[in-house]
């Protein structure tokens, strides 16, 4: 009877740990939700006030005498009411982020928190940025475009309901876009690629980013333009970043930086580099402990 009740405790333990990961992830996710429901609750008295804010570009650019309209008997409620809901997530996102960091954080090593806090910050500021950039530089610039190349005796009515998801697909495109030195920092701290590497395939990005600007916005030169200068911008200074962090880890290692960007780590040099952090993060427990 001992044994079995022995043999019978690390299953439980283990039993008893996944619950309470389970337990604290629906927490987190409640307090999610609750978040998203107080920011909405407190936007929604303004919807047709922030509507009007967004459509600003468009109405500034439109003949006078000319407005939007709404086909759907229901789309002056919905809408506003989509786009509040909308914004609630956008403006809950840093304390989204916060609640997926606390239920992650605990599993991750020193080095591994040290470099995901700024990066979750600044993606989130980026994230803000590209959203910025789409309404303050592009908006304008594509519907000055679009209501100047108007045919003669073509009346521009737009409806609200097109208007939303049109802007909410160039918000979504612009700020993930940005998100590029984030991306290009996280593949050379992972050991994928070199700062070198990245710049010899510079010509490739170019393309590339032209292609996921095609792929991600309106059918029109201006818009796809708009969206592949800043996204090969933000590649170039996803670069210099990823050599300045390089360098800084060499020099906090005592290695010559330049050994640091001959290659992605082979097999052997990736298994030492997590033996060092695991015996690192053991003394550091047994620090702790004494």
């Amino acid at each position: 009877m001992n044994q079995k009740s022995e043999s019978a405790q690390p299953g439980e333990e283990g039993e008893g740990t996944l619950l309470s990961h389970l337990f604290e992830l629906r927490t987190r996710l409640l307090r999610s939700v609750l978040c998203i429901l107080v920011v909405f609750l407190a936007l929604f008295p303004f919807a047709n006030t922030i509507y009007t804010y967004l459509a600003g570009p468009l109405m500034a650019h439109l003949p006078e005498g000319a407005s939007m309209i709404a086909i759907e008997v229901a789309a002056p409620f919905l809408i506003p009411f989509k786009l509040v809901l909308m914004l609630a997530i956008v403006i809950s996102v840093p304390f989204l982020l916060y609640q997926a960091w606390a239920f992650i954080a605990p599993g991750l090593y020193k080095h591994e928190k040290r470099l995901a806090v700024p990066l979750l910050v600044s993606s989130t500021l980026l994230f803000y940025l590209g959203m910025a950039f789409a309404y303050f530089v592009v908006f304008p610039l594509i519907f000055a475009f679009f209501t100047a190349s108007a045919p003669e005796g073509v009346a521009v009515m737009t409806d609200i309901s097109r208007y939303l998801d049109f802007i909410i697909l160039l918000f979504l495109a612009f700020g993930i876009a940005f998100e590029v030195p984030i991306a290009t920092i996280l593949l050379v701290a992972m050991g994928l690629t070199t700062p070198q590497q990245l710049a010899a395939k510079r010509p490739y990005v170019i393309v590339g980013v032209f292609v996921v600007g095609m792929v991600l916005t309106p059918p029109d030169i201006i818009s796809q333009t708009l969206l592949a200068l800043p996204m090969w911008v933000l590649f170039e200074i996803g670069i210099i970043l990823s050599r300045i962090m390089i360098k800084k880890k060499a020099e906090a290692e005592g290695r010559d930086p330049g050994d640091a960007t001959d290659g992605p780590l082979s097999e052997s040099d990736m298994d030492e580099e997590l033996d060092r952090a695991e015996a690192e993060e053991r003394r550091n427990r047994q620090r702790q402990d004494t």
